[in-house]
């Protein structure tokens, strides 16, 4: 029994000493994500402790947060573009275009393809010109930056959107334009690389032709993943298996492209949008439907929880003081590109399309909002060390972006405010509460009925039961009079609440004779174009 004991301590005493087993280098490296996880909980618990620190969106406040550990030199983990690009860009493209309604991008579709294809010609075409001309810069100093702030990134603006309920068409519109103008960002940035680094020469035929290619094979492979998970998954029904099939999509479609020579951002974007408006649908009930979104939810949430504390902390004061003549220059014109392109463009629009136009002040919100973000702090990091102008192009692009994200990011509610565009939706959400009470209290009512009739229960305590139910059933429907009295908007969003669900339950049901294998195709919907929009 001794020598039994002293051979486990024996063996536990070399394995502890095991550099196989202990190595400090990923000993080092969870550390510092468990220092970088805790740091961003911690602002998000305080963020809901204090009411004045609830007016800031919680990525910027990520991002101040990130600002002041890099003011004392305190610096978390090195960010590389291969950490953004391939770890943490994946899942937030997904989860945006997985939330995101065809139907409402459908109908907006010209506005967005004019923001996120022409926008950033006109946001790179700006910046060469300008920096060139009035800050003096190199040819490939212009063209990089341009490219790498050609990307749209207001994902701190359309959280904002949603908590104030302001219009979803203006939310439709500015995540639009980021899901698609990334991409397109991308692929400018690439192509531009070589004629900076003078291995290529400028040819607008073959650029067309590459961009061609790179924006093809993106959507033709985000859509044989997206429709083969879509009809893979009616075959059974495990929600962990098809939680875990989106995720593998997410990465495997993003690598897959970029290993075939296509935009991994546009393929990411296409099978998320065919598996959240397309797949979900007719290979996930319900229950799993909602188990996927709360998971891509809480991914979203983490992941922007390190990207915006890691940007803030990578920034290095002393070259944005060394560059700040190219940076304000680079400010002036980024702002200007942005209203001739959300003008220009809006108003373009607004011509060719049968929809109701974009509002001067929509129009408005939409310049203010188009802020620089993840994809343009990637872009900068992945400009090679053997160009003489890197540093600057990673100050001025870092410069430029703490513009879009702390002035721009904080003066957005103001500017909704002043613009009359502050949604209804503390109104909204006490109708909706109301409405959860009436619901539950009348399945409340419906279990006492039935316990009376199975006699189940002495009928008259059922029956005392029902009536104290009852009377707060009469004190609710006096509430939601008064409520829709006050605020007669409620009722609009109450018929779109019923026509929302009145399509889901045609959808749903398409789907369940799919899954049962009665149909092999989904159908058109038909009440699609017979509902009226409220």
């Amino acid at each position: 029994m001794i020598d039994n004991m002293h051979w486990l301590a024996t063996a536990t005493e070399i394995s502890l000493e095991n550099p196989v087993l202990k190595d400090p280098t990923i000993e080092e490296n969870l550390r510092q994500f468990l220092l970088v996880l805790s740091v961003s909980l911690g602002v998000a618990t305080l963020s809901r402790v204090f009411s004045l620190l609830r007016n800031i969106p919680y990525t910027l406040l990520l991002l101040l947060v990130g600002l002041g550990l890099a003011v004392v030199d305190v610096r978390l983990v090195n960010l590389s573009p291969e950490l953004i690009l391939f770890i943490f860009l994946p899942p937030l493209l997904f989860e945006a275009a997985w939330n995101i309604q065809w139907n409402r991008l459908k109908n907006d579709f010209v506005p967005i393809l004019l923001y996120a294809i022409l926008g950033v010609v006109i946001c790179v075409v700006g910046l060469v010109f300008g920096l060139q001309q009035f800050a003096g810069a190199s040819l490939a100093t212009a063209l990089l930056v341009g490219a790498s702030l050609s990307a749209t990134d207001p994902i701190s603006v359309t959280a904002l959107f949603r908590e104030l309920g302001v219009d979803k068409r203006l939310t439709t519109l500015m995540e639009g334009e980021s899901l698609f103008n990334d991409g397109v960002a991308v692929v400018a940035f690439e192509l531009l690389l070589g004629i900076a680094l003078s291995i290529e020469q400028f040819d607008v035929s073959v650029t067309i032709a590459r961009f061609g290619i790179f924006v093809g094979v993106g959507i033709a492979l985000g859509g044989l993943i997206g429709f083969g998970i879509s009809f893979l998954t009616q075959r059974f029904d495990i929600p962990l298996v098809e939680q875990s099939l989106t995720l593998v999509s997410a990465y495997g479609t993003y690598i897959v492209a970029e290993e075939l020579g296509g935009s991994g951002v546009i393929a990411v974007v296409t099978t998320g949008l065919i598996l959240g408006n397309f797949g979900s649908r007719i290979g996930m009930n319900p229950r799993t439907r909602l188990v996927v979104s709360e998971f891509w939810d809480f991914l979203a949430f983490f992941v922007n929880s390190i990207v915006f504390l890691l940007i803030g902390d990578q920034v290095r004061f002393y070259t944005l003081i060394d560059y700040a003549d190219t940076i304000f220059v680079a400010i002036a014109i980024i702002i200007t590109a942005r209203a001739i392109s959300i003008f220009g463009l809006g108003s373009f629009s607004n011509l060719i399309t049968k929809n109701e136009n974009i509002s001067l002040s929509g129009q408005t919100v939409l310049w203010w909002g188009g802020l620089r973000g993840s994809v343009s702090v990637a872009l900068a990091l992945s400009v090679p060390e053997s160009l003489a102008e890197r540093e600057e192009i990673i100050a001025v692009v870092f410069g430029v972006m703490l513009f879009t994200l702390l002035v721009q990011g904080l003066t957005t509610q103001p500017l909704l405010s002043y613009l009359g565009l502050l949604g209804d939706q503390p109104t909204r959400q006490r109708y909706t509460q109301l409405v959860a009470h009436r619901v539950a209290l009348n399945r409340v009512l419906d279990r006492l009925k039935e316990l009376i009739e199975r006699q189940e229960v002495d009928e008259e305590f059922a029956r005392y039961q029902m009536a104290l139910v009852d009377g707060q059933l009469e004190e609710l429907k006096e509430d939601l009079i008064n409520l829709q009295k006050s605020n007669p908007e409620v009722l609009v969003y109450a018929a779109e609440q019923i026509r929302d669900e009145l399509l889901a339950i045609e959808s749903d049901t398409y789907a369940e004779f799919i899954r049962a294998g009665q149909l092999k195709d989904e159908l058109a919907p038909l009440l699609q174009d017979v509902l009226p929009q409220a």
